[in-house]
């Protein structure tokens, strides 16, 4: 590919046909050697970083099962068990990961480790150990991702000025060249303001995101949520319209189908509906847990069906209990009528400090279910004063 090309075609298309590339070249090695470490670690290094950058979770699995196979045919080694601990946690398998994080002495002194395994002791609610891990991190490697994942952990449960500086130094220690890296810690400084309500901000973030990283299917996923929370349905509608001819995900299906439900297309949004269901199904069927968070979410806001969002939202739970699976089991049992249990969960999740509008809002609709009328006035006062729109269109994210 020329210079001239390469111009005329948007970033994320080049990385993608240059690792495509690279991807042909690492599978004509494997076929050669069987115990090769290096190319078959690049190999499934590849094809999760593909997965992940096209958000094809079936390219992910794919990676994990290339893995599993290269650990049968004896290659090892830390990077390999590392490598198998992120492949799990990106499929939101907690148990394995921290089961391979485990299996090589020399990842008990790593600091990639470490911050990995601040990640997991998030998913499980041990806050504390997970600021601690994070922290130890940045103290020993003060790399762009171990500050995005401190500045996260403020967002969600501390401060927010702390982590849009923590945002800002992450982006300081780029260089020229990381620039989709740049485009992901500008769709979350976006997402904070998104989340409190500022639509202007969150628009100036996105679009430097958009220019920095062009033609990256998550920026403009990111947008279109944007948009529909503008209430501009019919424009937020077509750009889903667009992903899903490109990224075929159900939970944009879901979101697609819920802009139509506010549009009145009912049939329409029917369609998606249940395209998104039958993949979300069609994935734990075959082991997945990846979904079971969405499936809980659909059941509980498409259907309005608490007793089967409640099953999904237990076995959640059971993978990993946090202040967001346990705001989404209480919402689940007060679809079902079970207001009390309702109210035991989300006091969980309240109790860890999460800041979170669509929280305080569950947490005041239980409430007034249980006649707490005063209580629930007070968080849904506390709801408005963190996001103002917060009852306007957003996306269910995991």
């Amino acid at each position: 590919m020329t210079e001239a090309c390469a111009q005329q075609t948007a970033d994320f298309e080049v990385e993608l046909l240059r690792l495509d590339e690279e991807l042909d070249e690492l599978k004509r090695r494997a076929q050669g050697s069987h115990r090769d470490t290096e190319t078959a670690t690049r190999l499934v290094h590849r094809l999760f970083q593909r997965g992940s950058l096209t958000g094809d979770l079936r390219q992910v699995e794919l990676a994990e099962q290339v893995l599993n196979d290269a650990i049968r045919n004896g290659i090892g080694g830390p990077d390999v068990w590392f490598l198998k601990a992120n492949l799990a946690f990106n499929l939101h398998r907690v148990a394995d990961a921290r089961a391979a994080l485990a299996a090589h002495p020399v990842l008990q002194t790593s600091v990639q480790a470490k911050a990995l395994m601040g990640d997991l002791d998030f998913e499980q609610g041990k806050y504390d150990d997970a600021r601690r891990g994070y922290s130890i991190a940045i103290e020993e490697d003060r790399t762009w991702d171990n500050l995005a994942r401190l500045a996260h952990f403020e967002a969600r449960l501390g401060d927010d000025r702390a982590a849009e500086e923590l945002f800002v130094e992450a982006e300081d220690e780029l260089t020229a060249k990381q620039m989709r890296a740049f485009a992901w810690l500008e769709l979350q400084r976006g997402l904070l303001n998104l989340s409190r309500g500022r639509i202007e901000q969150a628009r100036a973030h996105y679009d430097r995101a958009d220019r920095a990283y062009t033609g990256y299917w998550l920026v403009r996923e990111h947008i279109a949520e944007l948009i529909g929370a503008e209430g501009d349905y019919a424009v937020a509608a077509s750009v889903y319209e667009e992903l899903l001819s490109k990224v075929p995900r159900p939970e944009l299906e879901q979101s697609l189908g819920e802009l139509y439900s506010l549009m009145g297309e009912h049939a329409k949004a029917e369609s998606c509906f249940a395209r998104a269901l039958e993949a979300y199904l069609d994935s734990v069927s075959k082991g997945g847990v990846h979904y079971c968070h969405h499936l809980v979410d659909f059941y509980a806001d498409v259907r309005e069906d608490g007793e089967e969002a409640v099953k999904w939202a237990r076995r959640d739970v059971g993978l990993r209990e946090n202040f967001s699976t346990q705001a989404t089991l209480a919402w689940a049992l007060y679809r079902g009528g079970h207001f009390e249990e309702a109210w035991a969960a989300i006091e969980k999740s309240l109790a860890s400090g999460v800041k979170d509008a669509h929280v305080f809002s569950q947490a005041a609709s239980i409430l007034l279910a249980l006649d707490r009328r005063a209580e629930g006035d007070r968080y849904l006062d506390m709801a408005v004063g963190l996001n103002p729109r917060f009852q306007s269109f957003h996306v269910h994210r995991s």
